[in-house]
């Protein structure tokens, strides 16, 4: 199967301001976002990226086109609504200090697959669309581009988690151990077998081994013999 690249959108005017956003309308990197988007960019640059697939919203759309800006070739584009945001309902728009306070808090922490938000999702039906719109876009690019073909999903933080606690086998209830950060990166691909989780919530590092094939069988015993190191110029 083909490769996915998980980012998250840079960080946003809410973020910043510690206001869970939701699906509203409007809420746009701040600079430190654009700059570390650009910063993703570029470590993505070294990568020949097939698709960029985003969530609809604002914070999303830019992320994904600084991606884009990087890149040497023509990635296919789209936007899919089912990597879009958990609908949070009545909790869009207020401080996390204040919803800390709600009774459903806790159980957002600890057991996160009975979390209805009141008026909104299930953390459950938010994994749900996710992983399949993952695992359906990953199917149909390595149809098209071949078992070598790499692709990144532009989404949101509790969405990848979500996508990387399935790839890891994990319960929902334990995907609150994962940290995804704004304009991170993590990698998983979907091979025969299993997937495999290559990288989880970076923010720096070579990224060009992405453009080989990477190994689709069995696990190696021991841990194998991993990425080349990136070559460096003589002084």
């Amino acid at each position: 199967m083909a490769t996915v690249i998980l980012v998250r959108h840079g960080r946003t005017t809410a973020n910043a301001a510690g206001v869970l956003a939701g699906r509203a309308l409007g809420i746009s990197l701040d600079q430190i976002g654009r700059d570390q988007t650009a910063l993703t960019g570029d470590r993505l640059a070294a990568v020949p990226l097939v698709a960029v697939v985003s969530s609809p919203l604002e914070r999303c759309r830019q992320t994904a086109q600084l991606i884009l800006d990087r890149q040497a070739g023509t990635p296919y584009e789209l936007v899919d609504p089912d990597l879009t945001e958990c609908d949070y309902g009545q909790w869009q728009g207020r401080t996390l200090g204040d919803l800390a306070t709600e009774d459903l808090w806790p159980v957002v922490q600890t057991q996160p697959s009975a979390v209805v938000f009141p008026g909104g999702e299930s953390m459950a039906a938010m994994q749900a669309r996710s992983v399949a719109a993952i695992r359906r876009h990953d199917a149909a690019f390595e149809s098209e581009y071949g078992p070598g073909a790499v692709w990144a999903a532009v989404s949101h933080g509790d969405v990848i988690k979500s996508v990387l606690a399935d790839a890891l086998g994990m319960h929902l209830d334990l995907f609150q151990r994962i940290n995804v950060s704004p304009a991170s990166v993590s990698i998983v691909h979907y091979g025969i077998n299993r997937p495999t989780v290559y990288a989880t919530n970076t923010d720096a590092g070579d990224l060009s081994w992405l453009s080989k094939s990477i190994h689709t069988g069995d696990a190696p015993v021991g841990g194998g013999a991993g990425q080349e190191a990136p070559r460096t110029s003589e002084a």
